[in-house]
């Protein structure tokens, strides 16, 4: 090698070839033409996912029976087609995940225990100052609070009532398969992990605002208070779960609380908890190897600092 001089080594570093993405390599469409199919990919899905609320006309709210079950059939049938829009994508764009198309949706076994119970511990955190309220209010002890919810009887009245099955089963499940399962993976290459973790919230946060016209329509809230509350797979499902059963925050009911200095206390611990687990509890390390850092390497980025 130092026979051949600079001139030599010259020649050698120009004549090594570079390492390509693995979707040019396979001949795919130019990156920019791959963020606008992951874009509009997930537009589709979000707007059918909407969409599909409104195939039925009524004029009945939505908190009727009536409208919750044929909601229900719509919204499982999109859910059910879901994956086909990622499926298409990967065609549209060349990209090979390296794994299975279930796999990176986030249906896997490995790491499932911690995924089912950290995120959803560090979101109990936070929600610590409404938990505290919701204890002071609560007429029964802990004792008899326990013997409500693990009665069989109690489950029972749950899984007859729609609202219910809506909010803590349906919703949670069809949301985060839609807006987080299907869209993640598509958005990831593009915008690379850390954008596409904040950007599937903004397709779900907007997909939420024809709840302001159906309660402005039946005139169920202000204009204000809606707007407060519009917004709001195993881990993400139950603290969805959970999200909706503790609703927004009453912050204002604890500024007039009688025991309104120990509630502020609670809610301000809760967020400072919140802000100081949050790196250690959503360490990638704790949850097994990532499908969606494998696809990062295959599209030719290694160096996604959530993948590291």
């Amino acid at each position: 090698m130092a026979a051949l001089g600079g001139d030599g080594l010259r020649l050698l570093s120009v004549s090594r070839p570079e390492r390509q993405p693995e979707s040019a390599a396979l001949g795919g469409p130019g990156p920019s033409l791959c963020c606008w199919v992951s874009v509009f990919s997930c537009l589709s899905l979000a707007c059918s996912y909407v969409g599909s609320l409104y195939v039925w006309k009524s004029e009945l709210p939505r908190d009727h029976p009536a409208v919750i079950k044929r909601r229900f059939t719509s919204v499982l049938v999109v859910s059910s087609l879901s994956p086909l829009c990622v499926l298409l994508w990967r065609e549209l764009t060349g990209i090979q995940p390296g794994t299975s198309l279930l796999t990176l949706m986030g249906f896997r076994l490995e790491g499932i225990f911690p995924a089912a119970l950290l995120p959803l511990l560090l979101t109990m955190i936070l929600f610590l100052g409404p938990l505290m309220q919701l204890s002071m209010d609560c007429p029964c002890d802990l004792a008899d609070g326990l013997k409500v919810v693990l009665a069989p009887r109690s489950w029972a009245r749950c899984l007859t009532d729609m609202r219910w099955l809506r909010n803590q089963v349906i919703a949670p499940l069809t949301e985060e398969l839609v807006f987080r399962a299907c869209m993640l993976p598509m958005l990831a290459p593009c915008t690379g992990l850390g954008p596409a973790v904040f950007t599937c919230p903004l397709f779900f946060g907007v997909a939420h605002f024809h709840h302001i016209f159906e309660q402005l329509r039946f005139r169920q809230s202000s204009v204000g208070s809606i707007f407060l509350s519009a917004g709001h797979l195993i881990g993400p499902v139950l603290c969805h779960s959970f999200c909706n059963y503790m609703g927004f925050p009453a912050v204002c009911a604890a500024l007039e609380h009688p025991q309104r200095w120990p509630l502020l206390a609670g809610y301000a611990l809760g967020v400072g908890l919140f802000l100081l687990l949050l790196q250690p509890l959503t360490d990638p390390k704790l949850y097994g190897s990532l499908p969606l850092c494998v696809l990062l390497e295959r599209t030719g980025d290694s160096e996604a600092p959530l993948c590291s």
